[in-house]
């Protein structure tokens, strides 16, 4: 399937059924209550040591529900891969399982950028010249405050903060590629995890680069780039809305899990020239 039509199915999809889609954002809301209210309940517990249990599992109901949430969204994956028109229902102990196994896919494909992003880092001596440049700053201070000499920039805090800008500088960039190369593997992994149900597949790092090379790159770049304009233009829109007209911002309940949908639609179809 091409770009386009992957796009317009992908658009017209979650539209094929609301109930589905509403249950997915009441789910949300729950989840999202859970995660602030135990949260607010455990920082409590330095007050009432009770509430650090009691804030400990609203915390563990809200992840629980975020991974039913997870697996849901890997079955809108699948449907795309299977070119099957309809939204799929929620299965919950599936879709806890899968959310649970992309809850490890997520961790394992962002860990490696960056423990790599961490060793650059120690290359490239970021932390050293962090050092250096807090060093002149207080030493400067000092001096200013025993009225030793006046506020200018010298040489060695001059030198500092070059060395520490070229630093960050590297270890930005190589940063950014990677998470973004990243995403586009875990993307795949998704896909994968959708497509044959194996955690063990998924966490296939090789094998989601390889299958990026058979869809074709070019591809595969053009179609997430455009799926994120189409939702960052939509989102643009709807704030400049919510603007002049703030109680118009409760369609957010109906639009954000829309494109949510959309995203991942998009993902198993462009998939499915593979599967």
């Amino acid at each position: 399937m091409d770009v386009m039509n992957i796009i317009k199915d992908s658009f017209v999809f979650p539209s094929k059924n609301i109930k589905l889609l509403l249950i997915f954002e009441l789910l949300s809301i729950i989840a999202g209550a859970f995660s602030v209210i135990g949260t607010i309940v455990y920082v409590l517990g330095f007050i009432t040591p009770e509430c650090f249990m009691w804030g400990g599992i609203a915390v563990i109901v809200s992840m629980v529900i975020g991974w039913i949430l997870s697996g849901y969204l890997i079955s809108v994956i699948k449907s795309g891969i299977e070119l099957d028109d309809d939204v799929p229902e929620f299965e919950w102990w599936d879709n806890f399982n899968n959310g649970f196994n992309y809850f490890i896919v997520s961790i394992v494909y962002y860990i490696i950028p960056a423990v790599i992003v961490v060793v650059v880092g120690y290359l490239t001596n970021i932390f050293g010249n962090v050092l250096a440049v807090a060093q002149e700053v207080i030493a400067q201070g000092m001096n200013i405050f025993m009225g030793t000499t006046t506020v200018f920039v010298s040489e060695a805090m001059a030198q500092a903060m070059v060395n520490l800008a070229v630093s960050l500088a590297i270890t930005a960039t190589i940063a950014v590629i990677l998470f973004v190369i990243f995403s586009f593997l875990q993307t795949i992994a998704g896909a994968r995890l959708a497509n044959t149900g194996s955690l063990t597949e998924a966490l296939n790092i090789f094998e989601s680069a390889k299958d990026i090379k058979r869809i074709g790159v070019g591809k595969v770049i053009i179609l997430i780039l455009l799926v994120i304009i189409i939702i960052a233009v939509i989102e643009a829109i709807l704030s400049a809305i919510y603007s002049y007209v703030p109680i118009l911002s409760i369609l957010s309940i109906i639009i954000t899990p829309y494109l949510i949908f959309f995203a991942q639609r998009a993902v198993g179809l462009l998939y499915s020239d593979i599967a």
